[in-house]
């Protein structure tokens, strides 16, 4: 299965490859075109001296403009087809590299991490080699965050359950999901704050004093300036005339140039990432939804005609950005007081448009969320998307579990059943058995089942729980806190949580590792009482065989498993299996024998 999906990207990938290439050739053609018809230019010059005959200048000059023009938007067009298909390989190659190796082009989400939050740090979800960076296909910045915010808490069943539609019509979409990622790619590399000061530069009016008279007479400038030029050639004391108004008219601009900087300073830097947005945003308008989700977040942006909006106000500040050619500028300020014009154009569009474009692209971050986890389903499709339960009790049933972070050839599945009730699980085992990373199995499974993604297993149901977990416990010397402190802290957090919280499902690993045995043993055994008492769910993952006996204490409530070894030969040997019951097998010694200590039985 996973081969046949590879060769399906590789295939998608070298098809790619090839129009990049015929587009490169196209645009390399009409590069030399344009030299072709800038040479021409030359020799009508030189014809037109030699022959002191203007007239063929002018006729030349006319027509070799226009063709160098045409020539110009063809080969612009053909770079940007070949920079559609090098982002498309890029799109496909990427998903080989994830499939196979858990690389990843996009952004692995480490400015997101926190190690104070209830299970993120604990649970590998941000930073390289995480589930953020595994799952990650949001290009933009607010896609990022969007991401981040589903990983970050549990979504109410109201919520997921429309998620998981539209994550399954995404995934059924394959030609689609693959092209708006191809879309997006270029906001891979966008600098963070780009969108946040346009949306800024938005809600901010110009106020450009005279704005209403420079309209009007922008729109006279041309008609006048060109009327005193044909009248200059049948009078020449005409000439004046069109000289005081050419110096006017630059005078205009000059004196304006504060407010044109202004607004080219923000808004003149992104009118090619603009235009690359409308794209975007017509392609989520322009598909056909069936899934409620999907179909809202669409409607929503057709509603507001947001493609063509945003395709307006790319338009207006690429026009702005003429000036950056002097001669062209030069011209277009003088016929037209052009950058005057566009400012103004600007701020017209941002007075009528400017409160729909945050929620417009708000909507993009939901899609390019909506896409990371869809590629779960599209790249692992023997997982299984959880069903969602809603009895009083606490629910995690799973089938063939198993860690979506570990190669699907290394990986073990485990099956586990908790079903609408109220327990602690406690989880024995030698070391290196698979207590932790079957902790981070169930932890980090149900982080995607109740964001609406598909699960790592073949059946999966889970009520809507907010995890906390106690596992990587360390010492911070800039808060001047050794690991006992910090071991209390989380343990605060804990009780606090179960407390205040909703349905709180604990993961415990090795609790009060940083005080002696005696006062680990007693004081794990209080902290699972008052755990009890609080009626509290989760599991306790320990060395401590004398913690397994609270299930003698607690029948009804304290339930035992374990991870064990079986030791042939000298040799332990792994199942990672969790079966129920206590541990019988421990490797310590056995472990401590391999480096060349031997420990004396007493």
């Amino acid at each position: 299965m996973e081969q046949h999906i590879i060769t399906n990207y590789t295939q998608r990938a070298d098809a790619a490859q090839q129009e990049a290439i015929k587009y490169k050739k196209l645009a390399n053609t009409y590069s030399l075109m344009r030299l072709s018809i800038f040479a021409l230019i030359v020799v009508a010059i030189s014809v037109a001296v030699h022959e002191d005959n203007f007239t063929i200048v002018a006729a030349a000059f006319v027509v070799l403009v226009f063709a160098f023009a045409w020539l110009v938007s063809r080969q612009s067009r053909f770079e940007k087809q070949k920079q559609y298909y090098d982002d498309l390989q890029k799109v496909n190659l990427n998903e080989i590299a994830s499939i196979q190796t858990r690389a990843n082009i996009y952004n692995d989400g480490a400015r997101f991490a926190n190690e104070k939050h209830f299970y993120t740090a604990d649970l590998d979800i941000f930073g390289s080699a995480t589930l953020y960076q595994l799952v990650n296909r949001t290009a933009t910045s607010t896609g990022n965050s969007k991401l981040a915010s589903w990983f970050d808490k549990p979504a109410p069943q109201e919520v997921i359950l429309p998620r998981q539609q539209a994550i399954k019509e995404i995934a059924d979409k394959d030609d689609w999901k693959l092209e708006i990622q191809t879309r997006l790619v270029f906001a891979i590399q966008q600098d963070v704050n780009q969108l946040k000061n346009l949306f800024k530069y938005l809600h901010l009016p110009l106020d450009m004093p005279g704005e209403k008279w420079l309209a009007l007479y922008a729109k006279l400038a041309p008609y006048l300036f060109t009327a005193t030029l044909i009248l200059a050639w049948f009078i020449p004391e005409a000439k004046l005339a069109a000289i005081a108004i050419g110096i006017v008219n630059m005078g205009i601009v000059f004196s304006k140039a504060m407010y044109i900087s202004k607004a080219d300073m923000i808004a003149g830097k992104i009118g090619s990432t603009l235009a690359n947005y409308a794209d975007v945003f017509k392609h989520i308008e322009d598909e056909q939804w069936q899934a409620t989700y999907n179909s809202s977040l669409a409607q929503a942006l057709k509603t507001s005609q947001t493609s063509n909006k945003i395709k307006e106000l790319a338009n207006l500040i690429n026009k702005l950005n003429y000036h950056l050619n002097m001669i062209v500028g030069f011209v277009l300020n003088l016929f037209f007081l052009w950058d005057i014009r566009q400012v103004i154009a600007i701020e017209n569009w941002k007075r009528q448009n400017n409160q729909s474009l945050e929620a417009a692209f708000d909507v993009i971050a939901e899609f390019e969320s909506l896409v990371s986890l869809a590629g779960l389903a599209v790249n692992y499709p023997n997982w299984a998307f959880p069903q969602i339960d809603d009895k009083p009790g606490y629910t995690l049933i799973a089938q063939s579990l198993a860690h979506p972070l570990i190669d699907a050839a290394k990986r073990i599945e485990n099956d586990y059943e908790l079903e609408d009730t109220h327990k602690v699980d406690i989880i024995t085992g030698s070391n290196m058995a698979g207590k932790s990373t079957f902790l981070r199995t169930i932890g980090i499974n149900t982080v995607l089942a109740l964001c609406g993604a598909p699960v790592c297993a073949k059946s999966m149901r889970v009520s809507v729980i907010t995890m906390i977990s106690y596992m990587r416990i360390k010492d911070s010397l800039n808060e001047s806190t050794s690991t006992f402190k910090a071991e209390l802290d989380r343990l605060q957090m804990l009780l606090a949580a179960v407390e205040n919280e909703p349905k709180i499902f604990f993961l415990i690993d090795e609790m009060l590792r940083g005080t002696n045995s005696v006062d680990k043993y007693l004081g794990s055994k209080a902290v699972i009482e008052q755990l009890i008492r609080k009626n509290a769910v989760g599991m306790v993952a320990t060395h401590d065989l004398q913690i397994a006996r609270l299930e003698d204490k607690y029948p009804n409530y304290v339930r035992n498993f374990y991870f064990d070894i079986q030791v042939k030969n000298g040799e332990m040997l792994f199942d990672y299996k969790i079966k129920h019951g206590e541990c019988k097998t421990f490797n310590a010694s056995l472990l401590l024998k391999q480096i060349g200590i031997d420990v004396e039985e007493e």
